[in-house]
């Protein structure tokens, strides 16, 4: 069974929930094995409203990490509080540092593990520049070459050089990050960036009682929303571009630091690659809403 970290910026939008959603149908259903949760955005109710998703899904003992100095966000949603109020006695606390279990989950790892991310990127890179600990003797990038065989991203913008977009984008540390994941990650990465998830519009059939529904409708998305995180989801969840229905392009992949730009070197033999949409969007609208 194939081994799986989800990462998220679980915060204010919507398509995180509808991402998890897919992550868990595919627990549910015994096709991946969940190893744990990073969160790269950190508020108030961050920890108890995954948890109160996760309970409502179905799913416990998840273990989930947080970036806890991923506070620069303003806000409170309130499908978080929501959400929180499903398990009202947790708090963020309550879990532990993201790349401590990051590195936890890998060295304990029998099998190669798949790392799936759908917000920023500071825990990957800090992962990667991570010292040898009580944990392992390797240091991050050494513990990513053994145990990783592969990330799964939605970030950057690639249909031209020097495009910008919010994962990459949207602070100095999500700059900086970026930068250092594209230089530092010893093994392949497949991108999806925004132009693949705009204009597909999932989730607005779900039915009015069901949790997931309520979350976008908190968020003004009762007709559904564009579908950048749950399309980087499902790809990694099949887990094969060509057979989710994308061409790729290779090369090395790099992202600027003070500007947040991404671009793109081609190189047939390159580790990094983008995807490409090979058919029309509704063709991924109906396989989301498929499983949601």
């Amino acid at each position: 069974m194939r081994k799986i970290i989800f990462g998220t910026d679980w915060f204010t939008d919507c398509d995180d929930a509808v991402a998890l959603r897919l992550v868990c149908r595919y627990v549910n259903s015994k096709k991946i094995e969940l190893l744990g949760i990073g969160i790269n955005a950190c508020i108030e109710d961050s920890v108890a409203s995954l948890k109160g998703f996760l309970s409502a899904e179905g799913i416990d003992g998840i273990p989930i990490g947080i970036d806890f100095d991923a506070v620069d966000y303003e806000g409170t949603p309130t499908y978080q509080k929501r959400l929180a109020n499903i398990c009202p006695s947790v708090s963020n606390s309550d879990a532990e540092d993201a790349v401590r279990m990051y590195r936890r989950l890998l060295a304990n790892a029998n099998d190669c593990v798949e790392i799936i991310e759908v917000g920023y990127p500071q825990i990957l890179s800090e992962l990667l520049k991570s010292s040898p600990d009580d944990i392992s003797e390797k240091n991050g990038v050494e513990l990513v070459s053994e145990k990783v065989s592969k990330f799964w991203l939605m970030a950057g913008k690639w249909d031209g050089d020097g495009e910008k977009e919010h994962n990459f984008c949207h602070s100095h540390r999500s700059r900086k990050a970026g930068k250092e994941f594209c230089e530092l990650c010893p093994v392949g990465v497949t991108f999806l960036g925004w132009e693949i998830g705009y204009g597909v519009i999932t989730g607005g059939s779900l039915n009015e009682n069901d949790h997931l529904k309520k979350v976008l409708v908190d968020y003004g998305s009762e007709n559904g929303r564009h579908s950048w995180d749950p399309m980087l989801t499902l790809l990694a969840l099949i887990g094969d571009e060509e057979r989710a229905g994308y061409s790729t392009v290779s090369g090395k992949a790099s992202v600027d630091e003070s500007t947040g730009a991404n671009f793109f070197e081609k190189d047939i033999n390159g580790q990094h690659k983008f995807v490409v949409k090979m058919y029309e969007n509704d063709y991924y609208e109906q396989q989301i809403n498929i499983l949601l």
